[in-house]
């Protein structure tokens, strides 16, 4: 991927948020609700909900993140729009709808879930090199248990695939295309 394409990957992500949480409060009459945890603190985070969810909103990343250790441990130098897509904005999972059926764009909830994703990112690089198999790097779950879809780390192609397995079957030439072919779906949420 060309750097010019970072930062409308970046505009696409931080739109696509605002257009779910405009989708959403349109359609049910309020902000996103997620269950609070104490453990799990987030500047996603607005206001209680009830006793036990709160409400909740996609935010612009100010923190310096960066997947500057994981290259480093791995010896590998991520793709960049893998990188960008995780340092833009903090959120909850956000459900989608592609041509291929529903997703969930993963996203960090806050620095501390980023750390997490981190090691998340490590332990699936370790197993696609153990299988000996092109390193992929995950952005988004399907609604069928183990299928995820991936960017090819030496294309920045979006792919599906199975967990442990090749990746079968390109659905975008890059996460620009893909994000930009999305629409926020409320529905799984519900």
């Amino acid at each position: 991927m060309e750097t010019k394409q970072l930062p409308k990957l970046t505009e696409l992500i931080l739109n696509f948020g605002q257009q779910y949480l405009s989708e959403f409060k349109s359609k049910l009459g309020h902000y996103p609700v997620i269950e609070a945890d104490e453990e799990w603190p987030s500047p996603c985070e607005l206001t209680p909900f009830d006793e036990q969810l709160v409400t909740w909103q996609p935010i612009k990343i100010e923190d310096n993140l960066s997947f500057d250790n994981v290259e480093e441990a791995l010896s590998i130098t991520l793709h960049p729009s893998i990188k960008t897509y995780f340092t833009t904005q903090y959120s909850e999972s956000i459900p989608a709808n592609c041509q291929e059926g529903n997703l969930q764009l993963l996203f960090a909830w806050s620095k501390k879930d980023f750390e997490r994703l981190q090691q998340n990112m490590i332990g699936h690089i370790l197993m696609k090199k153990k299988l000996k198999q092109n390193i992929t790097l995950f952005f988004a779950l399907t609604d069928k248990d183990d299928i995820i879809l991936t960017v090819d780390n030496e294309s920045g192609e979006v792919w599906v695939e199975n967990v442990g397995a090749k990746p079968h079957k390109k659905v975008a030439d890059s996460l620009v295309s893909f994000i930009a072919s999305l629409s926020p779906d409320i529905y799984l949420e519900e």
